[in-house]
């Protein structure tokens, strides 16, 4: 594996399809720019979360093609791509399979029984869910107020519970007076009368539950007519005991490997592994052993797995990873760097590069991305006290905090642009840039970063609540581009990722050293053919390259 400079985009992200940001990578200013390419997985059949609820891993008919794949190939561009292991969308073929067959279908345990796994173990409650016993849910991490549960309704009538960590909707269609004439034998004007009352009350987004129609004697018959039609959106648990899950990962990896894929990042393993008794979010011995299983899958395909995992310093989970042979992502960089700019001095930088090098931790590092600029995994590392002047001084340039799933005070991380973050200023902007690509390990950079975005607050509003994370995902137009390149802040960062991937001195088994007295920091790397210095100033945000 390279650890040349990798593009993180989604396929959408510059002109509306991936041809379009090929036609971007094609351009002579990006010529040797970037070795590799993150392709959010919105390049598959999705339904939600902007490619993280999966239908298929067959390439989007809007965003991609097939030779879109071979020209990035082409290009000399290897690819990087989700497997997202915990969960699928409801609308996959699986779970459409329980839909339509109810116990007959053979993906029944396909995906998470809630009753079956609890049985036992809990009481059961008026809606037909097991509630587990207070001494399981203390251990347990919930994405969402509640029980993680979807009722799903088989063809006999029965609902049953499925293990839902994340998103989930329940949709009830409207009522016709025609069908409600053919399935209740219902009289024209009551059917009419009935559908206008229902009809406005589904509008209202009330529960079904509260249901409660002038004529009651229909209540019941309409309430299980709604029921029996309704439908579903959201992410469904896979269950890693069925033999089933466990051919279904082998096609993913194998269809992956086929795109041309050379590193693999596992979305959402940490929730794969549950048992009773047991944490449902990175248990121990569980996600390790899951870890194990699906790198024997991918090892004679000659994929590197990358899992993707927040968790504080002090946790020491990357350094785990690290020991079980696993390339790790560096979460703490972003805030490490906006901590040296703010405080005027690298000593907590230097301190996790040193830690980088001597443990010898296979990481990919960057600055902005999809998501929030990290916070919680800083903890251990930055005193409580500097954590929260980052929250303070990004916030007070427009970002938005995102709380632990809801929990106050239970920092998450920032949303922002990175450009934002750093007080929209150009040579922050720069040397943060220089300082990432000459801080070990593969270096991604998020398309909005490179081109300088800034913090896109009419994109938030639009997505409504919940919808923070726009402010750092503004599709650019090709003109956009255009004029973008021609920004001094734009050049001179693809001058950086130039050097970062033509320069020798850049090999994965060069010698990195760094220093650092008060403001100055100084990076160095040395390798048989070649070396190159960075010499940074934290307090007037210069720099040089030696090479």
């Amino acid at each position: 594996m390279n650890n040349k400079a990798i593009l993180n985009a989604y396929p959408d992200s510059i002109g509306g399809k991936l041809e379009d940001i090929i036609s971007v990578l094609k351009k002579e200013e990006m010529k040797d720019v970037f070795k590799s390419f993150y392709i959010l997985p919105s390049v598959f059949n999705t339904d939600l979360d902007r490619g993280f609820s999966l239908i298929s891993y067959d390439l989007s008919e809007k965003f991609a093609s097939q030779k879109d794949i071979d020209r990035l190939h082409e290009l000399d561009i290897d690819l990087v791509m989700d497997f997202i292991l915990n969960h699928i969308s409801v609308l996959s073929s699986q779970f459409q399979d329980i839909i339509a067959k109810g116990e007959k279908s053979e993906y029944r345990d396909f995906f998470i029984d809630w009753n079956r796994f609890w049985e036992g173990k809990g009481t059961m409650s008026s809606d037909g869910y097991i509630v587990p016993d207070k001494e399981y849910t203390d251990k347990m991490f919930f994405r969402k107020p509640g029980l993680p549960i979807l009722m799903v309704r088989f063809p006999d009538g029965k609902d049953v519970p499925y293990w839902n960590t994340f998103y989930q909707k329940v949709i009830y269609h409207e009522l016709d007076e025609f069908r409600l004439v053919k399935k209740l034998g219902l009289q024209y004007e009551t059917a009419l009368k009935i559908k206008e009352e229902v009809n406005s009350f589904l509008k209202s987004g009330k529960d079904i539950k509260e249901l409660s129609l002038t004529d009651k004697e229909y209540t019941e018959a309409i309430v299980e007519c709604l029921n029996e039609e309704r439908s579903y959106l959201g992410q469904m648990d896979l269950n890693i005991k069925s033999p089933l899950v466990w051919d279904y990962y082998k096609e993913v990896l194998t269809r992956l490997k086929e795109y041309g894929v050379s590193i693999v990042r596992l979305d959402a393993f940490a929730y794969a592994p549950k048992e009773p008794g047991e944490k449902n979010f990175l248990n121990d011995p569980g996600t390790w052993d899951l870890l194990k299983k699906v790198d024997e899958i991918a090892k004679p395909l000659n994929l590197t797995l990358l899992p993707e995992i927040h968790a504080t310093y002090g946790e020491k989970i990357y350094e785990l990873l690290s020991n079980k042979g696993y390339m790790v992502y560096d979460f703490f960089l972003p805030g490490l760097l906006i901590d040296a700019f703010e405080r005027q001095s690298g000593e907590y930088l230097k301190k996790w590069a040193d830690e980088i090098i001597e443990k010898k931790i296979s990481t990919l590092n960057m600055l902005g991305c999809h998501d929030g600029i990290p916070l919680l995994d800083l903890k251990g590392l930055l005193p409580e006290e500097d954590i929260q002047k980052i929250i303070d001084v990004v916030v007070e340039r427009g970002g938005y905090v995102k709380d632990l799933h809801g929990a106050k005070n239970m920092y998450y991380q920032v949303n922002a642009t990175y450009y934002s973050a750093l007080g929209e200023d150009n040579k922050k902007m720069e040397l943060a840039r220089a300082i990432q690509l000459f801080m070990p390990g593969k270096p991604q950079v998020w398309y909005l970063d490179l081109f300088a975005g800034k913090n896109d607050y009419e994109a938030m509003e639009k997505a409504g609540p919940g919808g923070h994370k726009e402010i750092n995902r503004t599709n650019l137009s090709l003109e956009d581009v255009e004029e973008r390149l021609k920004l001094d802040v734009v050049r001179k960062q693809l001058e950086l990722l130039r050097f970062r991937n033509t320069s020798k001195a850049f090999k994965e088994d060069a010698d990195i050293k760094v220093e650092c007295s008060e403001y100055r920091l100084t990076i160095t790397w040395t390798s048989d053919e070649s070396k190159a210095v960075l010499e940074a100033d934290l307090k007037d945000y210069n720099y040089r390259i030696i090479a």
